[in-house]
């Protein structure tokens, strides 16, 4: 997939124009009314942000054209879904809803289709993983995770398999009754690209408003790079609860964007 073109789906990238903050505001105000004038121009205001996130997925061998109408969903949904009141960057919460549906929409037409049957053996799988590893203190085998959920080792094996590429990494694979566990926390975060609104604060100022656990699993998680499996290990807890302990300090962490 080219990035290099200057035109994509008709629309000339290189005169893309850039909204203010109060411009941003203005225009919102509008569409809360129901303003389909306003919505246009905000939409065609935020084009860039889709366009760096097409930018990620490059060499996947799809039309850049599809994948940035694809992503103009994901920019419309987050649009209609966006509350000011939450004192959170429109592109913040912006770039994980255009990352998602293009990821969705990769998943879906890919060639290689996962049954629902095999999709749902290996979300049991990954949850009976988590359960033994807290009751246990380790990583189980194949065969014991294949004994918690009554399976043969090959079903799961086969399961597991078929969803390493390309299930979404906002896929929820646990949920203890409160916060879900995703695909992506399960996946060591060296780079951080799909959390890059970090790169746009001051982290220095950020962190210090955190308190002392928040501030050492914000370091493990993504300066170190590691799992919440291997945070949870380090320091003791489960790994629902770094989780938690996490999307606590993450949000703490927005209010001083």
């Amino acid at each position: 997939m080219a990035i290099t073109k200057v035109e994509i789906c008709g629309v000339n990238t290189s005169k893309l124009p850039t909204l203010t903050q109060a411009e941003k505001e203005e225009l919102f105000a509008k569409i809360k009314k129901g303003d389909q004038d306003a919505l246009s121009k905000y939409i065609y205001g935020n084009l860039r942000l889709v366009l760096s996130v097409v930018q990620r997925f490059n060499n996947r061998g799809e039309s850049v054209d599809d994948i940035f109408q694809v992503g103009c969903i994901g920019l419309i949904k987050a649009i209609r879904n966006f509350d000011t009141e939450r004192g959170v960057k429109f592109s913040t919460y912006a770039v994980p809803m255009i990352i998602g549906e293009i990821r969705r929409y990769l998943r879906d037409y890919n060639p290689i289709r996962v049954s629902r049957s095999a999709r749902d053996t290996a979300y049991k799988a990954l949850q009976a993983k988590e359960k033994l590893t807290n009751e246990n203190n380790k990583e189980p085998t194949i065969e014991e995770i294949a004994k918690e959920i009554a399976m043969t080792k090959e079903e799961v094996v086969f399961a597991l398999e078929a969803i390493q590429d390309p299930i979404s990494l906002f896929e929820p694979i646990y949920h203890d009754g409160t916060d879900a566990l995703y695909v992506m926390d399960q996946v060591s975060d060296d780079k951080n690209t799909d959390a890059n609104w970090l790169e746009n604060i001051s982290l220095k100022e950020a962190l210090k408003k955190l308190n002392d656990r928040e501030r050492y699993i914000i370091n493990l998680r993504f300066f170190k790079g590691k799992t919440q499996m291997e945070v949870s290990e380090e320091i003791g807890i489960s790994q629902a609860q770094v989780s938690r302990l996490e999307k606590s300090a993450l949000k703490n962490m927005r209010k001083y964007m």
